[in-house]
Protein backbone atom coordinates (compact mmCIF):
# COMPACT_ATOMS: atom_id res chain seq x y z
CA UNK A 1 0.00 0.00 0.00
CA UNK A 2 1.66 3.36 -0.76
CA UNK A 3 0.99 6.59 0.38
CA UNK A 4 -1.69 7.66 -2.14
CA UNK A 5 -4.15 5.12 -1.10
CA UNK A 6 -3.45 5.53 2.64
CA UNK A 7 -4.53 9.57 1.39
CA UNK A 8 -7.75 7.95 -0.31
CA UNK A 9 -8.74 6.12 2.40
CA UNK A 10 -8.45 9.41 5.00
CA UNK A 11 -10.35 11.13 2.68
CA UNK A 12 -12.85 8.75 2.39
CA UNK A 13 -13.22 9.10 6.07
CA UNK A 14 -12.92 12.76 6.58
CA UNK A 15 -15.63 12.75 4.43
CA UNK A 16 -17.69 10.12 6.04
CA UNK A 17 -17.10 12.00 9.97
CA UNK A 18 -18.38 15.53 8.00
CA UNK A 19 -21.64 13.40 6.97
CA UNK A 20 -22.25 12.14 10.25
CA UNK A 21 -22.20 16.04 11.10
CA UNK A 22 -24.54 16.83 8.62
CA UNK A 23 -27.08 14.09 10.34
CA UNK A 24 -26.93 15.10 13.93
CA UNK A 25 -29.70 17.47 13.53
CA UNK A 26 -30.20 20.35 16.09
CA UNK A 27 -27.64 21.08 18.80
CA UNK A 28 -27.13 22.96 21.82
CA UNK A 29 -24.45 23.74 24.16
CA UNK A 30 -24.76 22.76 28.48
CA UNK A 31 -25.54 20.56 30.54
CA UNK A 32 -28.34 19.27 32.52
CA UNK A 33 -28.68 18.46 35.79
CA UNK A 34 -31.02 17.04 38.26
CA UNK A 35 -31.11 18.86 41.41
CA UNK A 36 -33.22 18.40 45.08
CA UNK A 37 -33.50 21.73 47.07
CA UNK A 38 -34.74 22.25 50.64
CA UNK A 39 -36.78 24.77 50.74
CA UNK A 40 -36.28 26.76 54.30
CA UNK A 41 -39.57 26.13 55.92
CA UNK A 42 -39.49 25.16 59.46
CA UNK A 43 -42.10 22.45 59.65
CA UNK A 44 -41.30 21.26 55.90
CA UNK A 45 -40.69 17.22 55.35
CA UNK A 46 -37.80 18.32 53.17
CA UNK A 47 -36.18 19.53 56.88
CA UNK A 48 -35.95 15.62 58.53
CA UNK A 49 -32.86 14.27 58.19
CA UNK A 50 -32.09 11.99 55.50
CA UNK A 51 -34.64 13.55 53.25
CA UNK A 52 -33.21 14.68 49.67
CA UNK A 53 -35.66 17.47 49.15
CA UNK A 54 -37.93 18.85 46.92
CA UNK A 55 -37.57 17.59 43.06
CA UNK A 56 -36.20 16.65 41.46
CA UNK A 57 -35.71 19.50 39.48
CA UNK A 58 -33.70 19.50 35.78
CA UNK A 59 -31.58 22.40 35.23
CA UNK A 60 -30.14 23.39 31.83
CA UNK A 61 -27.19 25.53 32.23
CA UNK A 62 -24.38 26.99 29.42
CA UNK A 63 -22.25 30.21 29.29
CA UNK A 64 -22.68 32.11 26.41
CA UNK A 65 -19.96 34.94 25.15
CA UNK A 66 -18.80 34.27 29.11
CA UNK A 67 -22.50 34.98 30.37
CA UNK A 68 -23.82 32.26 32.49
CA UNK A 69 -27.26 31.00 31.37
CA UNK A 70 -30.07 28.52 33.06
CA UNK A 71 -33.05 27.45 32.22
CA UNK A 72 -35.76 24.86 34.12
CA UNK A 73 -36.57 22.59 32.55
CA UNK A 74 -40.49 20.34 32.37
CA UNK A 75 -39.88 16.65 32.86
CA UNK A 76 -41.24 15.27 29.78
CA UNK A 77 -40.59 16.12 25.67
CA UNK A 78 -39.03 19.84 26.93
CA UNK A 79 -36.36 17.52 28.83
CA UNK A 80 -36.24 15.10 26.36
CA UNK A 81 -35.93 17.68 23.41
CA UNK A 82 -32.46 19.50 25.08
CA UNK A 83 -31.64 16.08 26.36
CA UNK A 84 -31.19 15.34 22.43
CA UNK A 85 -29.50 18.36 21.77
CA UNK A 86 -26.62 18.68 24.56
CA UNK A 87 -26.25 14.96 23.29
CA UNK A 88 -25.89 16.24 19.45
CA UNK A 89 -23.51 18.99 20.93
CA UNK A 90 -21.44 16.48 22.92
CA UNK A 91 -21.46 13.96 19.31
CA UNK A 92 -20.07 17.14 17.39
CA UNK A 93 -17.64 18.00 19.55
CA UNK A 94 -16.47 14.67 19.32
CA UNK A 95 -16.56 14.41 15.34
CA UNK A 96 -14.55 17.33 15.25
CA UNK A 97 -11.64 16.14 17.13
CA UNK A 98 -12.04 12.91 15.29
CA UNK A 99 -11.91 15.41 11.68
CA UNK A 100 -8.80 16.88 12.92
CA UNK A 101 -6.92 13.81 13.69
CA UNK A 102 -7.41 12.50 10.41
CA UNK A 103 -7.06 15.85 8.51
CA UNK A 104 -3.72 16.34 10.46
CA UNK A 105 -2.63 12.45 8.98
CA UNK A 106 -3.80 13.77 5.21
CA UNK A 107 -1.39 16.97 6.33
CA UNK A 108 1.42 14.57 6.95
CA UNK A 109 0.85 12.48 3.73
CA UNK A 110 0.19 15.11 1.36
CA UNK A 111 3.55 16.48 -0.22
CA UNK A 112 3.79 20.06 -0.82
CA UNK A 113 3.08 22.00 -3.95
CA UNK A 114 6.26 21.66 -6.90
CA UNK A 115 7.74 24.58 -7.68
CA UNK A 116 10.68 25.98 -10.16
CA UNK A 117 13.15 27.68 -7.97
CA UNK A 118 11.65 31.35 -9.44
CA UNK A 119 8.36 30.70 -8.10
CA UNK A 120 9.89 29.36 -4.57
CA UNK A 121 11.79 32.63 -4.01
CA UNK A 122 8.40 34.71 -4.31
CA UNK A 123 7.08 32.53 -1.96
CA UNK A 124 10.04 32.94 0.06
CA UNK A 125 9.58 36.35 0.04
CA UNK A 126 5.86 36.47 0.61
CA UNK A 127 5.98 34.23 3.56
CA UNK A 128 9.40 36.51 5.46
CA UNK A 129 7.17 39.68 4.89
CA UNK A 130 3.63 37.62 6.49
CA UNK A 131 5.75 36.53 9.68
CA UNK A 132 7.82 39.95 9.69
CA UNK A 133 3.98 41.63 9.96
CA UNK A 134 2.50 39.39 12.35
CA UNK A 135 5.97 39.77 14.67
CA UNK A 136 5.05 43.42 14.80
CA UNK A 137 1.38 43.10 15.89
CA UNK A 138 2.95 41.67 19.17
Amino acid sequence: MNDNDDLEKLETKRNALFNKIIRLGDLRKGTISVNYRKCGKQNCKCTKPGHPGHGPQYLWTTTIKGKSHAKNLKIGPELQKYKDETDNYRRFTELCREIILVNEKICDLRPPLDMDDKEAEALKKKLRLYFRQKLKKK
